[in-house]
């Protein structure tokens, strides 16, 4: 208990002085640190504050920067799509004569191919190859050849329009994300330390797989507007060679109709000569055929006027012969009378020999006649033919220009 009652230590002066000493000094050396830890976040806030306005300023100006890079190429892309639609519009207009022009071919090349089937209706020696049928020819040759290159250039034509489609469909999506990204940017130019809706994002300073360098975005839009220039450029290539086509073209099916048209107006003037030569020997030996006749009916009748006078000759000889004994004599009215006979009989073979020649160029006049009249119906059924069935067949065609 006596313990428990006992008074604590006592410290000496010096040590109560040194004691008091001490803790000024650590209270002295803790306000320095303090003053010097203060003058430091001074220091430090205001170095911060600096770095961060300088800093915050220099984003700005990098959004600024990076908006005009995106207005840049919008403006650029926005013009290479302009140009790339409205090329292509025109390229389907230069289709659209294409496929008019193709359709055209084929109505001609029918009547070419229904003329040339037409004139193998013609008979005998008129089914000949003449110069119409070469020309026709020529022109079915022609004909499918235009229309072969008509339509390869269409199959070129449609290859382009897809090839100037899917040009304009790269633009429409780099512009779309170009906008995108220009909004975004507005907005964020748009924010200030004020701003309302500005927190804190998680994972915000990661960088993703899909980043792509400066140098890779501008490439990219660059890539597309050359694109878009060469598809462009193969375009306007691609309509001049088809305003070259389609008037090289015209200007072939337009001469050789021509040349087939000049064809048939001269074969039909032939024919109609040659027919026209042929009813001037059929009327020549229709005129000799009446006359053949007419002279073998003179023939015959002069024949049959010689049995009188040869009957009366032949009588008289029979009579005279009758004669008794001497008077049987070999007078000079014997001999008048044996001359007489032998003369008209003699008259009489000439003629019947005439009349079997005059019979037999009767006979040639006719078989003439009949190959006359077969070869003109020939040269009329040749000009049924070619003017009726195919020249006036001809006159519907008309090639246009497109």
């Amino acid at each position: 208990m006596a313990r428990l009652l006992q008074a604590p230590p006592k410290f000496l002066p010096t040590e109560w002085d040194i004691a008091n000493k001490m803790q000024c000094a650590s209270t002295e050396s803790q306000k320095s640190r303090s003053e010097r830890t203060i003058a430091e976040s001074r220091r430090l806030l205001d170095e911060i504050e600096k770095t961060t306005q300088k800093t915050q300023s220099d984003v700005n100006k990098k959004i600024e920067q990076r908006q005009e890079e995106i207005k840049f190429w919008r403006q650029e892309l926005d013009n290479k799509l302009e140009q790339i639609v409205h090329e292509t519009e025109v390229l389907l207009t230069f289709k659209t004569r294409l496929e008019k022009s193709l359709e055209s071919c084929r109505e001609p090349l029918v009547i070419a191919q229904k003329c040339l089937l037409n004139r193998q209706r013609r008979a005998g020696i008129d089914l000949v190859h003449d110069e119409v049928e070469q020309e026709l020819v020529k022109e079915a040759e022609v004909l499918q050849g235009v229309i072969a290159l008509l339509g390869r250039t269409l199959e070129q034509t449609n290859e382009q329009i897809r090839l100037n489609r899917s040009t304009k469909y790269n633009l429409e999506m780099d512009l779309k994300d170009k906008f995108t990204a220009s909004m975004i940017d507005d907005y964020c130019a748009s924010l200030t330390n004020n701003t309302p809706d500005i927190r804190y994002a998680d994972n915000a300073v990661k960088i993703e797989g899909n980043f792509v360098s400066p140098e890779d975005w501008i490439d990219f839009s660059n890539i597309n507007v050359k694109k878009a220039d060469k598809q462009r450029n193969n375009s306007l290539a691609l309509r001049a060679l088809i305003d070259g086509i389609l008037s090289q073209t015209v200007n072939d099916m337009r001469k050789q109709c021509e040349m087939v048209n000049v064809a048939f107006r001269n074969r039909v003037m032939e024919v109609k000569d040659a027919k026209h030569k042929l009813e001037t020997l059929l009327a020549m030996v229709m005129n000799e055929t009446a006359s053949q006749e007419k002279n073998i009916a003179a023939l015959r009748k002069a024949i049959a006027d010689k049995e009188g006078p040869a009957k009366v000759a032949q009588t008289r000889l029979e009579a005279r012969n009758h004669r008794p004994n001497v008077e049987l004599c070999y007078d000079t009215v014997q001999y008048r009378l044996i001359s007489e006979v032998q003369e008209i009989t003699k008259n009489i073979q000439r003629l019947k020999d005439t009349l079997a020649q005059a019979e037999t160029e009767l006979k040639g006049l006719r078989r003439q006649q009949l190959s006359l009249e077969e070869e003109i119906q020939l040269k009329e059924n040749t000009l049924y033919i070619d003017e009726v069935l195919c020249m006036q067949m001809r006159e519907s065609l008309y090639i246009n220009n497109f």
